[in-house]
């Protein structure tokens, strides 16, 4: 059953709240009490951030990271490796390599994973321009650093075949110190930067499973 709210201003709070990826109403109504006890600027300044946040954010033209101008920072940072492009799923997964420090190259950011039981073909990601970009030449290497799970091999194979008339490019994924079934942005810092550096072949772990 529905909690009645004394006040309909507060009952729309708590709701917008819940409305957040593990927020339920409980928690939103911690939440938005809180607010309530805070001086007035904070409560004003934690809305003017997420507005500017929303408002201002875009995404790489290129790698299609978050950025605050049409590159991104790493694509436009000079001392970064042009001719390695890690391939990812999501910001996350970007946030997460980046610490490792382990990878000095670009990004390509998928935006997600083909998944048929969920409506996602390969049109619904960002696999054409990464095509695009290796057709245009400069990149040495393909680094597949998608999950372990289903989807993120359903997509390896499919940029896989995708490359394949692009045989000057070598295409690696992560070594499987990334358990089976495990997403990159639950990976350690540790495990995550010795899967990259071990990195392997995607045609040879392809053969052998074959």
């Amino acid at each position: 059953m529905d909690q009645e709210f004394a006040s309909s201003l507060l009952e729309n709070a708590v709701s917008e709240f819940a409305k957040l990826p593990g927020i339920g109403r409980k928690t939103a109504l911690r939440l938005a009490l809180h607010l309530l006890k805070q001086d007035k600027e904070r409560a004003h300044s934690l809305g003017e951030a997420v507005i500017k946040m929303r408002d201002e954010i875009q995404y790489c033209r290129v790698c299609h990271n978050i950025s605050e101008s049409e590159v991104c920072p790493i694509c436009s940072d000079p001392t970064r490796d042009t001719s390695t492009v890690c391939v990812v799923e999501n910001v996350k997964d970007v946030m997460s390599i980046e610490n490792t420090h382990q990878h000095h190259g670009l990004y390509h950011v998928l935006g997600g994973l083909i998944s048929p039981i969920d409506g996602i073909g390969p049109q619904d990601i960002e696999i054409d321009s990464l095509v695009e970009r290796v057709k245009a030449g400069g990149i040495a290497e393909v680094i597949l650093a998608l999950s372990a799970t289903m989807e993120g091999d359903t997509t390896n194979f499919y940029i896989f075949r995708k490359l394949a008339p692009y045989p000057e490019v070598k295409i690696t994924m992560l070594a499987r110190g990334v358990s089976v079934g495990n997403e990159i942005e639950y990976t350690d810092e540790l495990t995550l930067g010795r899967s990259i550096q071990n990195r392997t072949l995607f045609s040879d772990t392809f053969h052998k499973e074959g």
